[in-house]
């Protein structure tokens, strides 16, 4: 008993000279900035620190990772990058510490805090001709490109590109698919200096005989010293062709019925992967065909036991929510495409809670 007294009074505990950075007015162009927390072990064991976590990707934090002898000091070092954010922050970040009450409990962390003002950088000379992506003197105005279009059409796209450099360039796309291809056929496009052009591509849905949405990243090839690859992201939906189906065809068309049109987890447990689900059935005169099942994310993924349900019959779409790393309501909608002309894009809906 008198051991066990004792081992209650010998314990680790920190105390914070200050909880509190305030930067005050920093400049946005002049890059991060750094402030140290320091703290004394006022306990009679060893202290350490057991995590140390910003509250946001903005904020970083160095720290004592030894223990801190008892009467020691040690510190949090915590770094801000100001770039892009201009106005005031108040951020925060989560420390615990090896002292008992933090042993098997849901103690509240200690929270230290950095605040400050960043005043606007004066735009560069990209932002200023509406070039906002990149970081070379060869960049594109616009890298996202949405695109839809029928199964048997094309659709052509333009991006802007300037050199601002004082020497030529060239601008070559090195991994074109065939459905994609740049105007009049140039493999190589030259780029004089300080010149702005606009470059058409045409997308040929027709040749990529796919239905569905997909993604194709382009990568362009420059001689920009800095930034010598530049990326372009081609997001397509392409909807199946149904109008030149005769009225008989349109009468022996598939059709796709699906069960239920929400599937609720309800609460989870985090780290596992339950499963549900829906039967696809097809209610129609000809073979339903599975063109896509697709997830706009990795929380809940869908697979199917066929991809061809012929008359009268069905298929099994299993769905399964992977909650690890993750927590709180998960709410997406999952997409089924099929050949079925009145139906062809089914949204089924997906909900669960995944558990602290």
């Amino acid at each position: 008993m008198f051991i066990s007294a004792l081992s209650l009074f010998a314990q680790p505990a920190i105390k914070f000279e200050n909880t509190t950075i305030d930067f005050g007015n920093i400049k946005e162009e002049d890059g991060k900035v750094s402030g140290k927390f320091e703290f004394i072990n006022t306990g009679n064991q060893d202290l350490l620190l057991t995590s140390v976590k910003p509250g946001c990707g903005c904020t970083a934090a160095d720290y004592t990772k030894t223990p801190v002898a008892p009467g020691e000091k040690g510190f949090i070092m915590a770094t801000y990058n100001p770039y892009n954010r201009p106005g005031g922050f108040n951020k925060h970040i989560k420390v615990t510490t090896n002292e008992p009450k933090f042993d098997g409990s849901e103690n509240t962390p200690y929270t230290i805090y950095i605040k400050g003002n960043v005043e606007k950088r004066p735009p560069t000379k990209y932002e200023l001709a509406g070039y906002k992506n990149g970081n070379g003197e060869i960049r594109v105005k616009e890298n996202q490109i949405k695109l839809e279009m029928l199964s048997t059409g094309s659709k052509t796209f333009t991006i802007m590109v300037t050199n601002f450099s004082d020497k030529e360039s060239t601008f070559e796309p090195t991994n074109l698919p065939s459905f994609i291809t740049m105007e009049k056929s140039v493999p190589v496009l030259r780029l004089n200096a300080e010149e702005e052009r606009e470059i058409t591509f045409k997308y040929d849905a027709a040749k990529r005989a796919e239905i569905g949405n997909y993604n194709d990243i382009i990568n362009i090839q420059t001689q920009d010293p800095v930034e010598y690859r530049i990326t372009l992201n081609v997001e397509s939906t392409i909807t199946e062709d149904f109008s030149n189906l005769t009225p008989k065809q349109l009468l022996d068309a598939p059709k796709a019925v699906l069960d239920s049109l929400t599937l609720h987890f309800g609460k989870i447990e985090k780290n596992t992967n339950p499963t549900m689900q829906v039967n696809l059935y097809n209610k129609g005169k000809n073979p339903l065909i599975i063109r896509q099942l697709r997830s706009p994310n990795s929380v809940f993924t869908i697979v199917s036991d066929k991809t061809e349900i012929s008359k009268g019959a069905s298929a099994t779409l299993t769905v399964t929510l992977n909650s690890k790393n993750r927590r709180g309501a998960q709410d997406v909608i999952v997409e089924i495409i099929t050949n079925d002309p009145a139906n062809s894009h089914i949204l089924l809906n997906c909900k669960g809670e995944i558990l602290q």
